[in-house]
């Protein structure tokens, strides 16, 4: 029996009662009763999407349910590994969801006014503050504590408890189901702006607490919107000279097409995608947006919603065009090296934890679409199984990272909720006072920085298999870009280990530096249920990877490629023409495991043979450490932002203040350094300076005169008669 239709009518049922308990439900039960039909709902993605990655297939047809063209649904392999990762997170997300919104925490406490710092900055530079920097006299970056101070309950009113947010809730997550077993272009279309407005809703949950919240829902919905113009554009031109709208029709029409219009197809689709997955230099929603939005809310849009630009790429340039040219996938490999190495290192300097996991996520979105990019460009040079094993290596690192970056998000959400903080500067001490949070933010970062034996070494392994063994390849494209490629992994790896030892050892092995982190509490029950069900996930991904084996092989199959299984077996297993590797990340792990067992029994022998006594350590007359003396996040990056300097173009400020009576005595010096994001810098502010001059030229046009109004709809018209005609 086909499971994929009753699953997927089970979960638009629990999406509708998920909704109505949000709106409907009092406020002590609605999180629960929403949450309940949301986790609920992700259980049933999981179903339909591991019904198709083990052979099964469905399609629907609804002529009736919308005008013209009606709803089209296809599941295929591709479309049940989106389906399932997507539900697993869902589901992990919303246990989550029930106790990160239940009252208790910071949330429900006044909190202090942030400082002024991150308003400040945003109005120097137009676009918002670099994080990670500026004044240490006070304040959060990038609004990291939780706002003006607000009496107790009036999150009951607004913000993660609302009405509007619980409702909106399900609804997020069923279009987040529905996108990959869209089949037709407006049923694509429709649900992928399902999933962009709900989103926004959901982001500009809590912008009653804190102003940068509208800011960056501001950002994100003009992002979103031209991302969903450029998408409608491509997808548009696609139907119009295949013949037809729906995916089957896009497959059959694409081979007659012109190169040119095929290239456009995929430029405008793949810019439109790649916004979505948080690639840079369209990224600058992502760093702004996933902060600011509710911290469940954060786990599914990092580790759900981006995904589905790649599911996009990989649908349209692999399935419904086929494949394509060389330069096509080249500037799709340079786009995701770009956005890795330039999002690890804004993370690298960033002091707000979750600005720091948004720009990890556009690193690990990046690796991803490296490994897209070289299988299309192996496939272009005609080497399919080469192609398979680069697609595996992408679509398994896919699944390790929505694995260790919702859980790693969640593990942010409960520091924030239990301290009111973001800022890594002003954490620390919380290994003792939260240590299931501490010990499950550290599985995660264990699985960021691809270090044996995390989850994501496992991926990027694989894909440096696939790269190392594309030298083979007969080319100039692939002898210049493939050692390219892997010195941007290896560069990438290497800053995620520091971005993560520092945010781990600042903020929850360093002493307390606010009385906030001092007094932190653990999380409650269900918010500990969630991130538990994450961390299961990434110890079974990290150990036994080879239960994905059949599932990527069909779901490579799915986009095209065909190459045979590159997980097989306990482990990985690389078997191509002309050489093949092996990893067993079980027998790995157990080798660490009894060689830290081992170093730690030795050094304890000769401690057992020497009588011990306890003694006061000399402390130089200095007396006992403060908090004062250790590094704080900002101090541990420094010396990687000098490595970088001429990438990151920091800015620095020293204001001087000397003493009314005399200009030689000074009564203050107030230094301030800001590491601004440099694309939003020098492409997004002379954009909007240059949209604000021409919008305020524009006014002259509004006279207020009727004939001269009638006039410019004349012209329009007659212009895009014009366009038409010679278009066709």
């Amino acid at each position: 029996m086909n499971a994929i239709g009753p699953a997927l009518a089970v979960a638009a049922s629990l999406a509708g009662a998920g909704s109505l308990s949000g709106a409907l439900t009092p406020p002590r039960f609605r999180p629960l009763a929403a949450g309940l039909c949301t986790a609920a709902l992700g259980a049933a993605g999981i179903v339909a999407g591991a019904a198709a990655l083990v052979g099964s297939r469905y399609d629907l047809w609804l002529p009736d349910l919308l005008p013209l063209a009606g709803v089209r649904l296809a599941v295929d392999a591709l479309s049940g590994l989106f389906l399932t990762v997507t539900g697993a997170v869902t589901m992990a997300a919303s246990i989550y969801g029930i106790g990160y919104a239940s009252p208790g925490g910071a949330h429900d406490e006044a909190a202090p006014a942030g400082g002024g710092r991150d308003l400040a900055a945003a109005e120097a530079y137009g676009v918002g503050h670099a994080p990670g920097s500026g004044d240490r006299s006070g304040g959060s970056p990038g609004g990291a504590q939780l706002g003006a101070a607000r009496e107790p309950g009036v999150r009951h009113a607004h913000g993660v408890r609302s009405r509007g947010a619980q409702a909106v809730l399900p609804l997020f997550a069923f279009a987040l189901l529905l996108v990959p077993a869209a089949a037709s272009v407006s049923t694509f279309l429709l649900l992928w702006e399902l999933m962009a407005l709900t989103s926004l809703l959901l982001v500009l949950a809590e912008h009653r607490e804190r102003s940068s919240v509208g800011e960056a829902g501001l950002w994100y919905a003009v992002m979103t919107q031209l991302g969903f113009v450029l998408l409608l554009a491509g997808l548009g031109l696609f139907a119009a000279r295949a013949g037809g709208e729906s995916f089957a029709d896009l497959r059959a029409g694409a081979a007659g097409m012109s190169p040119a219009v095929r290239g456009t197809v995929f430029v405008a689709t793949a810019a439109a995608f790649t916004s979505k997955a948080g690639l840079a230099p369209l990224h600058a929603w992502l760093p702004r947006a996933h902060p600011e939005a509710p911290s469940h809310v954060s786990a599914l849009m990092s580790a759900a919603m981006v995904n589905l630009g790649v599911y996009g790429v990989l649908r349209v340039g692999f399935d419904l065009l086929g494949g394509g040219p060389a330069w096509w996938w080249l500037l799709l490999t340079a786009a995701g090296g770009l956005s890795a190495v330039y999002g690890i290192l804004q993370a690298a300097m960033a002091a707000d934890l979750k600005r720091l996991l948004a720009y990890s996520t556009s690193e690990n979105m990046g690796l991803v679409v490296v490994g897209a990019g070289a299988a299309g460009l192996f496939r272009a040079a005609g080497d399919e199984p080469l192609a398979a094993l680069a697609l595996a290596a992408a679509l398994l690192h896919v699944v390790n990272h929505s694995a260790f970056k919702a859980l790693l998000f969640c593990t942010a959400g409960s520091v924030l909720r239990a301290t009111g903080l973001r800022d890594l500067d002003r954490l620390g001490g919380l290994r003792a006072r939260m240590p299931a949070t501490a010990g499950l933010f550290a599985l995660g970062a264990l699985g960021a920085v691809a270090l044996p034996p995390g989850n994501g070494f496992v991926s990027e392994w694989l894909l440096l298999q696939a790269l190392v063994h594309g030298f083979a390849v007969p080319g100039a494209a692939t002898a210049v870009v493939l050692p390219v490629a892997v010195a941007v992994i290896a560069l990438s790896a290497g800053l995620a280990a520091a971005v993560f030892v520092k945010a781990l050892g600042v903020g929850f092995f360093a002493r307390p530096r606010s009385e906030p982190a001092a007094r932190a509490a653990e999380s409650p029950p269900a918010m500990l249920a969630g991130m538990g069900l994450l961390a299961a996930a990434c110890a079974v991904l990290a150990l036994a990877p080879g239960l994905l084996g059949a599932p990527l092989a069909r779901a490579t199959a799915a986009a095209g490629l065909t190459g045979g299984t590159s997980v097989a077996g306990a482990g990985l297993s690389v078997r191509l023409h002309h050489t093949s590797a092996s990893l067993y990340p079980l027998w790995v792990a157990l080798a660490l495991v009894a060689g830290v067992a081992a170093v730690a029994g030795l050094t304890r022998l000769p401690a057992r043979r020497r009588r011990r006594r306890d003694a006061r350590l000399w402390d130089c007359g200095g007396g006992a450490p403060t908090p004062r003396m250790a590094y704080t996040a900002t101090s541990f990056a420094e010396p990687l932002q000098r490595v970088f300097d001429d990438v990151l173009a920091p800015e620095q400020d020293v204001d001087v203040t000397p003493v009314r009576e005399s200009a030689y005595l000074v009564r203050r010096v107030r230094f301030q350094r800001l590491v601004p994001d440099r694309i939003e810098h020098r492409l997004y502010l002379p954009l909007l300076t240059a949209l604000s001059r021409t919008a305020t030229r524009a006014r002259h046009l509004a006279t207020g005169s009727v004939h001269l109004y009638l006039a410019y709809g004349l012209f329009g018209l007659v212009t895009l008669l014009a366009v038409l005609v010679v278009g066709w």
